[in-house]
């Protein structure tokens, strides 16, 4: 690895790598042995304003660059995607917990946003409107917001983060990234590195590690920032949106908040395929994705054959070092998250589940955990799970399927089996989330697809010409061409 991808202990800070302000340090640790991979002195109030204010200088001279200059960085950070994917992946696997399968996964998507981010700009287009006004032509400019302000999580750090920073900068705006305490690197210093790389001018990318308790509320509220893209809790994500529409500074916000996904499988379905999908659709990861399976839902007259292969699929799967190839579940990301998945496993048995599956839990190594005979009054059922344990429930009916998996308060993802194509996609169309798959699993995410979630999962769509709307803003310009007559 490169000496310039290794040593991360200092902050690009409005156009400069120093050292926070604060005198708190954040220790980042590998999930899997718990070895310190870096520590870093925090940012504080200062160092925002410092960067929200070099930001914003930098961001006109860059929103006047010609759409194939700003084109051709992202083509050149795609190419250091390429040259130093190793190394990207290294990272991903010893600070997030990512098994190399997934952080193959994540390297793939992220470098995939910033292929389709290379189109966008010279696909912003403006339009002209007839005007009941003699004389008058009306102009719609479609122009960057200014200077947008992201919030990452530690789930899939480098990803969650370039999904918005590659299509703002594309677009012309400046950014300010704050990171996961526990994905600093991967949520934003080595984005910083690689677009430092490609040539991207000083101040337009600046990442603020500090304290949520510090400079979260601020971070929203400062009001330079015209957009806050958000990834993370739903509570976390009303907060958000309480200070972004009720603040002095009313601005834009993108969120990407929790979900329950349900895995539907329908009488006719194909199980083989049911049954793989759902194993990719819950462990990837340890099940840490927002879009991960969170209940399984699988018609009466097809249960007992589903559970059956079901479990025997995921007893199979490999629990252990995220570094090797082999391994599907790896580390939970800390001790935090892990002690959370305890209490969940003692809730599903003291509610009344009946254990399918379960393991010894060995440090942050959280075995798959199955249970059956769910119910949706279980906790297991109503609350994002985000980790390896999964309960299915009982359907009585199509009908009760869709009711089931309509119970809830989120509607991110979701994915239904079945035989009729026709029958799946009426069913589809019922469920009320922003993403539904048919014989797929939830965990789905393509560059050019609108992303995004309804209820309480979020605000807005990420990719394609929809993250073109999110990051740009019209403004009406009319032009009277000839002298207009006026009543008085």
């Amino acid at each position: 690895m490169s000496q310039a991808y290794r040593d991360f202990h200092l902050q690009p800070l409005a156009g400069e790598w120093r050292e926070g302000s604060g005198e708190r340090v954040n220790r980042v640790t590998n999930p899997y042995d718990g070895s310190e991979l870096l520590s870093l002195r925090l940012a504080t109030r200062d160092d925002l304003d410092a960067a929200f204010a070099a930001a914003e200088r930098a961001q006109v001279a860059w929103a006047a660059a010609p759409p194939a200059e700003r084109a051709a960085l992202m083509q050149r950070v795609v190419g250091i995607f390429d040259v130093r994917k190793e190394e990207i992946i290294d990272w991903l696997i010893r600070e997030s917990g990512s098994t190399r399968l997934k952080a193959n996964v994540e390297w793939g998507a992220a470098r995939g946003i910033t292929q389709e981010a290379a189109s966008m700009p010279g696909r912003v287009h403006g339009m002209t409107l007839a005007s009941n006004v003699p004389g008058k032509e009306n102009r719609i400019y479609r122009k960057p917001l200014g200077v947008v302000g992201v919030i990452s999580p530690w789930n899939f750090p480098l990803h969650l983060s370039q999904r918005s920073v590659a299509p703002a900068l594309a677009l012309g705006n400046a950014v300010v990234v704050k990171p996961a305490s526990d994905t600093p690197v991967t949520g934003g210093l080595l984005l910083a590195k690689i677009f430092e790389e490609a040539g991207l001018p000083k101040g337009l990318l600046s990442v603020v590690v500090g304290a949520g308790s510090e400079i979260g509320d601020a971070f929203v509220a400062h009001p330079v920032p015209r957009l806050i893209s958000f990834t993370g809790s739903t509570q976390v994500g009303r907060g958000i949106g309480r200070i972004a529409s009720g603040g002095e500074h009313i601005k834009k916000v993108a969120l990407e908040l929790g979900g329950n996904s349900p895995f539907v499988v329908l009488d006719d379905a194909d199980l083989e395929q049911a049954v793989n999908a759902a194993a990719m659709g819950k462990f990837l990861h340890q099940g840490q994705i927002c879009m991960a399976i969170n209940r399984i839902i699988v018609d009466e007259s097809r249960y007992d054959d589903f559970v059956k292969r079901f479990v025997e699929k995921v007893k199979g799967l490999s629990v252990g070092d995220p570094n090797e190839m082999a391994t599907v579940v790896g580390p939970v990301i800390n001790v935090q998250q892990r002690e959370g998945l305890e209490e969940k496993i003692a809730t599903a048995r003291r509610e009344g589940a009946s254990v399918l599956l379960d393991g010894e839990i060995r440090g942050q190594l959280v075995p798959p955990h199955v249970f059956g005979e769910v119910t949706p009054e279980m906790e297991i059922s109503r609350e994002e799970i985000f980790g390896p344990l999964v309960g299915i429930q009982k359907a009585r009916d199509e009908a009760h399927a869709l009711e089931l998996a309509n119970a809830t308060e989120y509607g991110l993802s979701s994915a239904v089996f079945c035989g009729d194509l026709s029958r799946g996609l009426r069913f589809a169309q019922g469920i009320r989330a922003g993403m539904t798959h048919i014989n797929d699993m939830p965990v789905n995410d393509e560059a050019h697809v609108a992303f995004g979630g309804e209820k309480n999962s979020g605000l807005g769509r990420f990719n394609g010409d929809w993250a073109i709307e999110e990051f740009t803003t019209d403004q009406w310009i009319s032009v009277q061409h000839e002298p207009r007559g006026y009543p008085f």
